[in-house]
């Protein structure tokens, strides 16, 4: 068995996956890693597209999907349409580990997280309300895996959304299959892009059937992006994924996909396999 490998979404998965071996080294288990990771990018008021300053809806509220899931049980927790939550990912952790549930929404969300002792405050920075008044788009979603030195897998899924969306507009992130999965038999993936798309294809339940049928996690994470493509063209939709045995690949549609991969105390970004140039 390899030692602890993280692999995340985007430049700024970066501060995901050294969060997240920081808390394997602290001795937490692969969810502790995954919940750490995400956190670091949810925090991050740089960062547009997740958590603090994520980019609102077309009201201006900062609405938030999470999700996590466990490789070795197979139990998800999520919430969609989250509002004045700072951790979308602690609170879908607490969907998983305290409910019956998989799934809390909106309003329902809100108040379970309430109950749980999370705060409420204004995700919105200057800067996001800026980009709001001028109708900016941006959208990048931190997708995180992670593989533990005992074979333990866990995935994790959080964002704002598509910017400037239909209020109550819920992407892949929360939905299990379709932004995240993960099976400690196989291995796990995370999809970032154009959430109605990802969802259309269960893209991340795919690339784990793929790997399950013998092929690498880069093979795997090219095969879901080219069935996409041969569909809807040139749409927005990548993945990363992670095997059992510690051997990571990431892979999009279009050229530009930067992912960041942690093992063995350091971390480096690396570019994504894609199908066409953009």
């Amino acid at each position: 068995m390899s030692g602890p490998v993280a692999v995340a979404t985007w430049r700024f998965g970066k501060g995901a996956v050294e969060g997240a071996l920081k808390a394997l080294r602290d001795g937490g288990t692969a969810l502790d890693a995954v919940e750490a990771g995400i956190r670091v990018v949810e925090a991050d008021p740089e960062v547009d597209s997740v958590g603090l300053g994520g980019a609102p809806n077309s009201e201006g509220v900062v609405e938030l999907d999470a999700a996590m899931m466990e490789g070795r049980t197979l139990r998800v927790g999520a919430v969609a349409a989250l509002r004045d939550v700072l951790h979308p990912i602690s609170v879908a952790r607490k969907v998983m580990e305290e409910t019956q549930h998989v799934l809390l929404v909106g309003e329902g969300a809100l108040k379970f997280a309430l109950e749980h002792g999370f705060r409420r405050q204004d995700l919105t920075t200057e800067e996001s309300r800026r980009k709001w008044r001028e109708w900016k788009d941006a959208h990048d979603t931190i997708g995180l895996v992670v593989l533990d030195g005992e074979g333990n897998m866990a995935a994790g899924c959080s964002t704002s959304g598509s910017a400037y969306k239909l209020p109550g507009r819920v992407g892949d992130s929360p939905i299990v299959g379709a932004g995240l999965y993960v099976d400690d038999d196989v291995g796990g993936a995370a999809a970032t892009g154009r959430g109605e798309d990802i969802m259309r294809y269960c893209s991340c339940f795919l690339a784990v059937e793929h790997m399950r049928r013998g092929l690498s996690p880069q093979e795997a994470c090219l095969e879901v992006v080219r069935r996409i493509y041969e569909r809807e063209g040139k749409v927005s939709v990548y993945l990363v994924a992670l095997d059992r045995e510690g051997r990571y690949g990431a892979a999009g549609i279009k050229k530009g996909f930067p992912y960041a991969v942690g093992s063995e105390g350091r971390s480096l970004l690396l570019e994504g396999a894609y199908l066409v140039e953009g």
